[in-house]
């Protein structure tokens, strides 16, 4: 049994059947586009057909997406039948395209032998870094489209925890609630889920597993279809790994990437990030954070080359350890002069791990990366997408672990120093007002509130602070 039919399928037929305005700007205009020139558009930006015809148009679409292609086709065949009659052919002939086009689209999107009226479908396929769960939307026995979603970092659940968690949170956050979702394994907590999602829908939902028949092999084909479309995700990563193999004129294809960065305040609290590209996906498990050592001030290459070499350090004592195997290439955030220190640590383990610096342009996203010479390669635009994810996701992994430190070395230093404070006080006051700059500003006979805390200690707390 073949499947046709996606959203996008179904959005370029109405655009292509149905005469409505595709301009992105709504607003009235002097004169109709091209769309109007070519026959895909009534022009009623400038009142070139009635609101009343204007607006059959629109409840055709309507009737067509829920499924009703009958009533659309015996409407159409009257229209071209009178058409005929007034000796409109021009008119008839466009009528009756429209409506052998629909009667085709509707006969390709015919499921046998499944007559319910709304059903989702659900398949899932898993690697050991992805998952791809496909969704199938019947409606009136017919399909009208599929989306697939791709899940990372979920080595550690079994397909059919996957399937469990995900039709809890799309459905529970979902208002478009079919009357039977048909799903390739059991779910978790499905009778409490059922009687959830019928409640929400004030209709009757069933969660079925099918074990024969023609429904076990739509699932199965759903499954399929998540298969294939999971080969194709692991193909285009492949692929873009291979133009960076070219471009990196590298031996073999880098698998496993990391990334670092620096981050600091003024030389304090001074914290590097490390995130890991593997097989062309950030895997966050492998994420690592570091406070640095040996380094007094700001000085970000020094800080670079000690974390550097703590990380190599790591693998080459403790090969199976938590870092894993060394990596095929090293991205650093900073300019040359990180990259360099980096080099350095790589020298001193006598290892030659390629490395490079990456580069941002004004909109902070990433435009080329540097090799040691200062000179950019350039990258073409799946590169660029991807290699900004990385970038932004090790920036991020350092800022957030800077804002820890600091956080945490402010409530120590202010309210730890303040004689009458102790843990107990300290804890109810950040839980009441969150940061030491809300008790800061907060009022005298607000800071009463919490228990222990007299007046006398109130102002002797606002005075420190």
């Amino acid at each position: 049994m073949q499947i046709h039919g996606s959203a996008k399928e179904m959005v370029d037929f109405i655009k292509q059947k149905f005469k409505i305005r595709q301009c992105k700007n709504f607003k009235s205009n002097k004169r109709v586009c091209l769309n109007y020139h070519i026959g895909r558009c009534l022009g009623p930006c400038v009142n070139k057909v009635s609101k009343e015809e204007y607006r059959k148009q629109i409840d055709e679409i309507i009737d067509f997406l829920d499924g009703k292609e009958q009533t659309i086709i015996k409407k159409l065949k009257t229209e071209m039948e009178e058409a005929s009659e007034k000796q409109d052919y021009e008119k008839a002939a466009y009528l009756r395209d429209k409506m052998l086009a629909i009667e085709n689209i509707s006969q390709k999107q015919k499921v046998s032998n499944i007559n319910e009226n709304a059903i989702d479908v659900i398949g899932i396929a898993k690697n050991n870094l992805t998952a791809c769960i496909e969704i199938f939307f019947v409606r009136q026995s017919k399909m009208i489209g599929r989306e697939n979603y791709f899940f990372n970092d979920l080595s550690e659940l079994d397909e059919k925890e996957i399937l469990s968690e995900f039709v809890k949170q799309y459905y529970l956050n979902n208002e478009n609630i079919p009357s039977k979702i048909m799903v390739s394994d059991e779910i978790e907590d499905k009778e409490l889920l059922e009687e959830i999602l019928t409640k929400k829908s004030n209709k009757k939902v069933e969660i079925k597993h099918p074990q024969k028949g023609e429904k076990l092999r739509f699932v199965e084909m759903a499954q399929n279809n998540a298969k294939v479309s999971l080969e194709n995700k692991v193909n285009d990563k492949y692929n873009i790994l291979n133009e960076l193999k070219e471009l990196l004129e590298l031996e073999q294809l880098p698998r496993k990437i990391e990334c670092y960065d620096i981050s600091n305040l003024s030389g304090t609290n001074v914290v590097a990030g490390m995130c890991v590209l593997q097989d062309g996906i950030v895997n966050k498990k492998l994420s690592r954070r570091f406070k640095i050592k040996t380094v007094i001030g700001q000085d970000d290459p020094a800080c670079m080359k000690e974390v550097i070499s703590r990380r190599l350090k790591h693998s080459i004592e403790n090969p199976n350890g938590g870092f894993g195997k060394l990596p095929d290439v090293i991205f650093v955030d900073g300019g040359i002069t990180q990259l360099r220190a980096a080099q350095e640590a790589i020298a001193e383990y006598n290892l030659a791990i390629p490395i490079y610096g990456m580069v941002k342009n004004d909109k902070h996203t990433t435009r080329a990366l540097i090799d040691e010479n200062k000179k950019e390669l350039p990258l073409s635009q799946e590169l660029k997408n991807l290699i900004t994810k990385f970038q932004d996701t090790v920036h991020d992994t350092a800022i957030e672990y800077h804002r820890k430190l600091r956080d945490v070395e402010v409530k120590k230093s202010k309210l730890d120093n303040i004689k009458g404070i102790g843990d107990k006080k300290k804890a109810e006051l950040l839980k009441k007002f969150k940061t030491i700059q809300e008790i800061k500003n907060a009022k005298l006979e607000d800071l009463t509130q919490i228990k222990g805390i007299t007046e006398e200690l109130a102002k002797k707390i606002k005075k420190e602070l």
